[in-house]
């Protein structure tokens, strides 16, 4: 009876010495030398055990199985894009796998994108899944969006349309008294016609409300970028505008026709929607390149002449200095 006693005393120590080491082993630092992002696939715990020992957050997978299923009341492993702490414990991996936060990726969709180019963006985004198609031209608002690894591009780009929807509504109920558009829409292909004309955010109302007096007076709004985009067939024009593409009767031709064309050209940002709504103050009617990145503004067209004429002579002078010395 005594020896039998002894037997479980010791078999007691052992258990309590290796559930000891257990805790241990449970508890220290990982292998991980510094903070990584990890893509952690659906499968179970053996394929997610798997990437994680070849992306060097845990030492063992069968180690890293046996904690999981030791510790399987406190939830289930999920399958998403994790962070992981430089040197981040078993419990530490298991406990970001349960109840962290995916990463959130961030993705920019650039102001004065035509649809072609937003779906190529989207495509070209890390992490997106699906197939998606081209929106309507200017449907989607140019903003940051969240994202994490494994959603689904339609899905994105449906947000971004809803926040053009919304960016929209509060800048066409938000707009001031008298101007010469008559619904929201007009108001989109305006803004993307401003958007296209600068890059500068402070010219964007006084540029606004040139083309605004020139629809009051019927005069044609004659914007190189809607000749550009017709040009380029609702792409990007790689080349420069010629004498051709000028004279050209087209739809989106605003030499050629008076008024507005029949749809955005890109998709204008909130600062541009905002422009076309609130627009600045002024008379101005023309508006020509001044050499530095802006435009040099005009009320008349003599004045707008000689603007055109110092212009001219900037790109005389740049191209005499891009020109070959003489042999």
């Amino acid at each position: 009876m005594r020896r039998l006693g002894v037997a479980v005393l010791a078999l007691a120590v052992l258990a309590g010495l290796a559930g000891w080491q257990a805790l241990r082993l449970y508890r220290a630092p990982g292998p991980l030398a510094a903070a990584a992002q990890v893509v952690v696939p659906r499968g179970g715990t053996e394929v997610i055990a798997g990437t994680l020992q070849q992306a060097g957050v845990i030492a063992d997978a069968r180690t890293f199985a046996a904690a999981a299923w030791a510790t399987r009341g406190e939830g289930p492993l999920r399958a998403a894009e994790f962070a992981f702490p430089p040197g981040a414990s078993l419990a530490q991996v298991l406990e970001v796998l349960r109840a962290g936060r995916p990463v959130q990726r961030r993705l920019t969709i650039p102001e004065g994108l035509t649809a072609r180019q937003i779906v190529a963006v989207l495509q070209e985004t890390p992490g997106l899944t699906g197939e998606v198609t081209a929106p309507e031209e200017g449907a989607v608002l140019p903003e940051t969006y969240a994202y994490q690894w494994g959603d689904d591009r339609a899905a994105l780009l449906r947000r971004a349309e809803g926040a053009m929807l919304v960016a929209l509504n509060t800048a066409w109920t938000e707009r001031a008294e008298g101007l010469p558009l008559a619904t929201p829409r007009e108001a989109l292909v305006l803004a993307s016609i401003v958007e296209r004309e600068t890059a500068l955010p402070e010219e964007r109302p006084r540029i606004a409300a040139a083309f605004l007096n020139r629809l009051k007076r019927g005069m044609p709004l004659q914007s190189d970028p809607t000749v550009a985009y017709a040009a380029a067939a609702g792409g990007a024009l790689d080349r420069p505008l010629s004498r051709a593409d000028l004279d050209r009767d087209h739809p989106f031709n605003t030499y050629r026709i008076r008024g507005l064309p029949p749809g955005p050209i890109a998709a204008p940002g909130t600062a541009s929607l905002r422009a076309v709504t609130r627009p600045a103050a002024t008379e101005d009617l023309y508006f020509v390149a001044d050499g530095s990145g802006g435009h040099a503004f005009a009320r008349t067209l003599e004045e707008h002449n000689r603007n055109v004429a110092r212009w001219r002579e900037i790109e005389r002078r740049r191209a005499d200095g891009a020109a070959p010395a003489a042999r």
